[in-house]
């Protein structure tokens, strides 16, 4: 699994038929020891209504193919989740909605 943040999308109206009515997005992914983006961007299908700028978990090879919307198609990369906070080594790395104080 890979935790990146989304930059953008891939649109493409020739492709396999199992690929129709799939989202396909771009994915950073991050270094958790400085939540820096780190490495080659990544395509992944969305699986669970991710937009441009969230966090998320991503998973690739055969467990890419395991979710209701992914099953027996052509996926290599899927995002399965979108990240709310992450802690790290006793450390709050990562909020998606930070606390007022």
């Amino acid at each position: 699994m890979i935790i990146g943040r989304v930059h953008g999308t891939v649109v493409s109206t020739t492709k396999s038929d199992k690929l129709e009515g799939l989202k396909l997005l771009i994915v950073m992914p991050i270094d958790l020891d400085t939540f820096t983006e780190k490495g080659q961007p990544v395509v992944c299908i969305d699986t669970v209504g991710a937009g441009e700028g969230e966090v998320v978990m991503c998973v690739a090879g055969s467990s890419a193919r395991q979710t209701s919307k992914t099953e027996n198609k052509p996926a290599d990369n899927s995002i399965v989740a979108i990240i709310d906070h992450i802690d790290w080594k006793g450390k709050r790395i990562f909020e998606k909605f930070p606390s007022k104080e």
